[in-house]
């Protein structure tokens, strides 16, 4: 298992901004709770799903099996 950032540049560029104008809450989200602080829980539980493979809601990271 493998996680790293989205491989496109200008879409990690936007989601960073909109981590740093929400204090580091999913910008895709319109909650500001504590499952939605960037890495969600949603992602979270992707992770440890071993036959999970893909983007996070937001497409700012992508977990490899």
């Amino acid at each position: 298992m493998k996680i790293k950032e989205n491989p496109d540049k200008e879409v990690v560029k936007t989601i960073r901004q909109g981590l740093e104008m929400t204090g580091g809450y999913c910008p895709c989200r319109l909650e500001r709770t504590p499952e939605n602080k960037c890495m969600c829980e949603e992602f979270r539980a992707q992770i440890a799903d071993p036959n999970f493979e893909g983007f996070c809601h937001c497409y700012l990271y992508y977990k490899e099996k």
